[in-house]
């Protein structure tokens, strides 16, 4: 013993060391140490004690041990723990890099572990390059693997992606922690055709995956929307016991959620052996989506009976439902819960409320959440302008996106896109070029959704070619742009184009949403062509699974009307699973106008006066029906309900902009100061007309 210079009492002291350590007794550890010193403490008992202050958190007192201990018990070791408790302390990773230089600065040379700690410290950019070629010189490249994969992640982490690369490609051995550091990288680029290769090349090189390749791969499936390639991974997953856990899972909820197979997400969720709050979010999110409102809570009910930490709920989603519902009992519920808990005042759940009172049409509400937020984001500014602008009051939009300027916040592409569309609401052209000029000016122009709502704005003001050219001219599409210009032909009565610029989409490899097959529906339904309808209706199920919303049954209804297939109406009418609304019915009613149906006018007459009591155009249709068939007394009875009832036919207004300034117009109205003027070119356009062979339909105005 005497001759290998081991000590049985040191043995047994640092024994003792470590068991008061592991227990937690740190002050009677340190106390130990200090009967130890000088002449029984050495490295080992020193990194001991370091580790100890480590891991219970205490890094003052390992900073000041570590700084008060000789120079001659600093090993190696000692250098990395103390480094690796700095740099997981907040605030202290500059210190851990700078005791790596004096590390260097005392002679002490770093081995793998050191270099891997160093790199691990969520440092500048810098450091990481200044390390790399000291890795190089004492050739850790070469020799740890560890090293490589510590340096490649480091890169990747801080958006090097090139240097990572070069990383990448030197590195000799490489394991799947290799693959999963490059593949990360290459995915947080949005380089999903390279993530794709490389998980190909390391299954090509006999290379497991694990949770986290898995993970990043179906990020990318579900990021291209590929749910072939989704399900691929899927298989995989379900054949690799080790990558099958609650992480890889909620990444496939999250695919299957984001490409609409509810069906395949609620199987999965239900056959998960382990969900965590996150499993149940990504659900809520997707049955939100979905318009899904029920499932939606039943599935808070159960995370509230499973005990999941109240603070982890998805408030924000469930605002989002309580919004889309609308349902303003549920919003303010969750409301009342976010106050007990403090989290009102939170700018996520702050916006959501905004959204929702916004979305039930309580915009004093919306108001007061606004008012009341301590720190108003360029996100709450554009909930409010989204909500003045949603409940039809385009003029306050317009002035809070000017006060939202005025307090020195930049609009982003969210409130862009609003903002234009308030003004394409109010058919000011003159405001949506200044808009599509500011948005040149501030850089946001590039922007697949400001470019998608200058389409719409332009469209909607009567400016097609602007808006085809608005369209040619964007850098970046997706399937938004392509929505806007199918509806824009759409709005047109288009409907060929409509179809054709669809079977671009079809061909650009985009693949449709519930809004793109809405806008084609919309086409079909303004041409009525009936068999084109029905057909991308039952493309829009059979072929691309989408459940069909109100709105997509609707336009097949009036479209099918239009033609006069009316029992093809009434079948739609029976298998819809949603209940029938007074759109659904005024299209009928219209299509029975035009085709004289008098039964089922007189059916969904009844309808619409049942749901919308204080409106008299169901009255002033049917009666305008029954007296274009002569049947004067049918006639005159719906037209002396309508008095009793003290309903009037509204008179219909339009409105123009001229140099900057509107004039509204209403029938009937003599106050404009220049109606003589007006009168003179009325009548020379009626003789233009009436010269051009063109005859009015009066059907519309008989007997009103």
């Amino acid at each position: 013993m005497v001759k290998t210079g081991f000590d049985p009492a040191t043995y047994r002291l640092n024994l003792h060391l470590h068991s008061l350590i592991s227990s937690g007794r740190l002050a009677q550890a340190r106390a130990l140490f200090d009967r130890m010193a000088p002449h029984r403490s050495n490295a080992f008992s020193l990194n001991r004690m370091l580790s100890g202050y480590a891991r219970f958190g205490q890094i003052a007192a390992a900073h000041s041990l570590f700084l008060s201990s000789p120079l001659r018990l600093r090993d190696a070791v000692t250098w990395t723990v103390m480094m690796g408790a700095l740099a997981a302390a907040p605030g202290r990773t500059t210190d851990a890099v700078s005791l790596f230089r004096d590390m260097l600065r005392e002679g002490v040379a770093p081995d793998r572990v050191a270099v891997s700690t160093v790199l691990n410290v969520p440092a500048t950019s810098g450091t990481t390059a200044s390390l790399h070629p000291f890795a190089v010189k004492l050739g850790l490249l070469r020799s740890s693997v560890v090293v490589c994969n510590t340096l490649l992640d480091a890169y990747c982490k801080h958006g090097l992606l090139s240097a990572g690369r070069r990383v990448f490609q030197e590195t000799s051995h490489m394991d799947a922690i290799t693959y999963n550091a490059i593949i990360m990288g290459c995915s947080k680029e949005g380089l999903h055709g390279e993530v794709l290769d490389l998980f190909a090349d390391m299954r090509r090189a006999g290379l497991g995956a694990t949770q986290f390749t898995f993970s990043r791969v179906l990020t990318v499936a579900t990021g291209i929307g590929d749910l072939r390639l989704g399900r691929q991974v899927h298989a995989l997953v379900a054949r690799s016991i080790s990558a099958c856990n609650v992480f890889v899972n909620n990444s496939l909820l999250d695919l299957y959620s984001k490409c609409d197979c509810l069906g395949e997400m609620e199987k999965l969720f239900d056959e998960m052996p382990e969900r965590d709050n996150v499993s149940y979010n990504v659900m809520i999110a997707g049955y939100a989506w979905s318009r899904c409102a029920g499932t939606v809570l039943r599935l808070f009910r159960e995370m509230q009976l499973l005990g999941f930490d109240r603070q982890d709920l998805p408030y924000a989603t469930l605002l989002s439902v309580a919004g889309s519902l609308p349902h303003v009992g549920i919003g303010k519920q969750i409301h009342a819960q976010l106050v007990i808990l403090g989290l009102s005042s939170e700018d996520l759940v702050g916006n959501a409320l905004i959204d929702m009172y916004s979305k039930c049409g309580m915009l004093d509400a919306a108001n007061a959440n606004f008012a009341n937020k301590k720190d108003k984001t360029g996100v709450s500014w554009t909930a409010m302008i989204t909500g003045h602008a949603q409940n039809g009051q385009q003029e306050e939009a317009l002035q809070l996106f000017c006060d939202m300027r005025r307090v020195g916040l930049s609009p982003d592409r969210a409130t862009f896109s609003i903002i234009i569309k308030a003004s394409s609401s109010l058919a000011m052209i003159g405001l949506g070029r200044q808009l599509h000029s500011y948005l040149i000016r501030s850089g946001h122009i590039s922007s697949v959704f400001s470019g998608s709502a200058l389409l719409d704005m332009y469209a909607k003001c009567g400016c097609l070619d602007e808006a085809l050219q608005t369209f040619d001219e964007m850098p970046e599409r997706n399937s938004i742009p392509w929505n806007a210009v199918i509806s824009a032909y759409a709005h047109y009565g288009q409907a060929k184009n409509a179809i054709k610029m669809f079977e671009g989409m079809l061909r650009y490899g985009f693949k449709p949403d519930s809004v793109t097959f809405l806008s084609v529906l919309s086409a079909c339904s303004h041409n009525g062509l009936a068999e084109e309808c029905m057909k991308y209706f039952e493309l829009m199920e059979h072929e691309y699974g989408m459940s069909p919303w109100k709105e997509h049954y609707s336009c097949v209804i009036d479209t099918l009307g239009r033609v006069g297939c009316f029992d093809k109406v009434q079948k739609m009418l029976r298998e819809m699973p949603f209940e029938d609304d007074p759109i659904i019915w005024s299209s009928i009613l219209h299509s029975c106008r035009i085709h004289g149906n008098q039964d089922l006018a007189r059916v969904a007459a009844e309808k619409l006066f049942s749901m919308g009591p204080t409106d008299a155009t169901p009255y002033v249709i049917l009666s305008n029906i029954y007296a274009k068939a002569g049947k004067w007394e049918d006639a005159a009875r719906v037209k002396k309900t309508m008095r009793d009832r003290g309903l009037r036919k509204e008179s219909g207004y339009s409105w123009v902009e001229f140099k900057q300034k509107i004039y509204s117009f209403s029938s009937n109205d003599q106050t404009n100061p220049m109606i003589a003027e007006i009168k003179d070119e009325l009548e020379r356009l009626y003789k233009e007309m009436d010269k051009q062979g063109y005859k009015p339909d009066t059907s519309c105005a008989l007997h009103v």
